[in-house]
Parts: C-alpha cells; structure tokens; sequence
C-alpha cells in the first residue's frame, strides 16, 4: 500500500513553487482585494454623492 505523499517526498521544485503559490495567495487574499474593495465601495460612493450634487438628492420634488 502507498501512503499519502507529504512535502519530504516531494521534489525542491515543487516546494519551491507552493510555497511561491502561497505567498501569491496570501499577497492577493489579505492585500491586493481588500485595496480594491476599498476602492470600489469608495468610487460608487463619490459617483453617488457628485449625482447627487448635480441632479439633487432623491425624493418627491418640491414644489
């Protein structure tokens, strides 16, 4: 019976390549997506609030 491969098996290559994978992961996951989120919540915030200074705030018009 084989038993279930574990990093002492594997080659340098390989190890060297999860754990480039890895930081990718982590670089992507805790850095990159949270900034772009930010981003993203930030400009439809700013696209509202200039809508809203050219055009008014929503609601019934007054009159």
């Amino acid at each position: 019976m084989t038993e279930g491969r574990n990093l002492a098996d594997e080659l340098p290559g390989q190890v060297r390549s999860r754990r480039r994978e890895l930081l990718a992961f982590f670089v992507l996951a805790f850095g990159i997506w949270p900034i772009v989120a930010v981003g993203v919540v930030g400009g439809y915030g700013f696209l509202v609030w200039m809508w809203q200074i050219v055009f008014g705030p929503p609601g019934p018009p007054g009159g």
